[in-house]
């Protein structure tokens, strides 16, 4: 167990008040004024812990600042719309994304008023020097965007949302919770244990040690975006790492320089995600009122979007090792292996009930 910042004020606090939940866990590590992982770092790129997509192909935002000028036009063309991203990393894809409007929609472009959620000010620094010209709008939380049309992108958003565990036991459905490990060799670590009693709400089935997922922030922020189209009009992209269908997997996880980790080991130092559960989602957004579109993979979705020919037209621009840089990334975004991005990330977009059909959906 590393001794972080942060570790430090865990077990004070464990010690005061108990256990904590999961989320509560994941919220402290990730979001903690002072020592949380996303307050404290630029966790992407080879110097980083982790790598998204815009980093990989600068396809990947170029074809999202297209299906954004479809969708636009889908909406009747409004004088202004706001375009909004969650979580926007170095601002790369939005670079990316501008860059294609400028060239391809420039009536979308100029209609775009364009907002940043973003509670990270390392990452905000680096999303003003990648929008120079921009003038993003940044928020907190999506509370205080304005009102009207949006469009809003979420690239590697929900994975990063607390979530509720509860495990199966003979009791029943018991919430797993983060505690004190006194038989350590610093006689101060961390380890996961359950709350004494079980949950009676959860009635679902599941074997003895099954790991039930609640993504209670991600559903309820889902309802909220829902809502907002139902009523004022849009559309959210939402692209993730995640399951179709749910389950009962724990897929609670740590990266840290590009490798899995423990949860546990050195808090606030380490990412923290969970794999989304886009069927959850789904049934939360078309309870709000909104049309539900997809989820596909990610390959099928950029491939439809016109991946390979846009990776056609720059690799012939390009001299032999430009060419093959552009291959190799595009390649990457549509893997369709086990373990591809392709083939692990998928893309659901939602919409109000009189938005016509969403691009590549």
């Amino acid at each position: 167990m590393s001794a972080t910042p942060l570790l430090g004020e865990l077990r004070r606090l464990i010690a005061v008040e108990g256990p904590i939940t999961i989320e509560r866990y994941m919220a402290l590590c990730l979001g903690h004024p002072v020592h949380g992982y996303y307050r404290t770092r630029d966790p992407l790129g080879a110097a980083g812990d982790f790598t998204t997509a815009p980093e990989i192909s600068q396809i990947f935002g170029e074809l999202l600042g297209l299906w954004t000028a479809e969708v636009w036009y889908g909406l009747g063309r409004p004088g202004a719309f706001r375009l909004v991203e969650l979580g926007p990393g170095r601002g790369t894809l939005m670079a990316d994304a501008l860059r294609a409007l400028k060239a391809a929609a420039p009536d979308c472009l100029a209609a775009a008023d364009l907002h940043l959620v973003e509670t990270s000010p390392t990452l905000r620094a680096a999303q003003g020097r990648a929008l120079p010209n921009a003038a993003p709008t940044w928020h907190d939380a999506l509370d205080t965007l304005p009102g009207g049309p949006a469009i809003l992108l979420a690239n590697e958003f929900f994975d990063a949302l607390p979530v509720r565990q509860y495990q199966r036991t003979e009791r029943g459905w018991c919430e797993r919770r983060v505690g004190l490990d006194e038989s350590g060799p610093d006689g101060g670590g961390l380890a996961f244990g359950l709350s004494p009693d079980p949950t009676p709400e959860i009635a679902a089935e599941g074997a003895p040690g099954a790991i039930l997922t609640l993504p209670a922030v991600a559903l309820d922020l889902t309802r909220r975006i829902a809502g907002r189209l139902v009523r004022e009009g849009g559309a959210l992209l939402a692209i993730d790492y995640g399951d179709l269908y749910g389950g009962t997997a724990d897929t609670l996880q740590a990266v840290a320089r590009h490798r899995f980790a423990d949860p546990l080991e050195a808090p606030g130092e380490t990412d923290l995600t969970a794999q989304v559960d886009f069927a959850a989602l789904a049934r939360a957004a078309a309870g709000a009122g909104a049309t539900v579109h997809g989820p596909v993979t990610q390959a099928d979705f950029l491939l439809g979007l016109g991946l390979a020919q846009r990776a056609e037209r720059l690799a012939a621009r390009a001299n032999p090792v430009q060419a093959a840089a552009v291959k190799a990334g595009a390649d990457r975004l549509i893997d369709r292996s086990t373990r591809g991005m392709g083939n692990l990330f998928k893309v659901m977009g939602l919409a109000g009930p009189n938005q016509p059909g969403l691009p590549g959906l």
